[in-house]
């Protein structure tokens, strides 16, 4: 299993992974930027970084299958 995992990483990084890579950076800086403009703006409004973090995180991961679900892999 963690050779299976490590070859994924390897291939992504190579660019080999998925069919279309820029598609996939672009899904991935919206996700990033989806979850700062969240964090920033509990802050702004007053809570604590402890509290606004987890949220921004939890939000912003539970994008990524959404935002990934139609990337094709090679």
């Amino acid at each position: 299993m963690w050779a299976m995992a490590q070859n994924s990483i390897f291939l992504f990084f190579r660019g080999k992974l998925f069919a279309d890579p820029a598609k996939v950076y672009r899904q991935i800086a919206i996700g990033v930027a989806i979850t700062a403009i969240l964090l920033v703006a509990l802050a702004a409004i007053g809570a604590p970084a402890w509290i606004a973090s987890p949220f921004a995180a939890a939000i912003g991961g539970g994008l990524q299958p959404y935002l990934f679900r139609n990337l094709r892999f090679r």
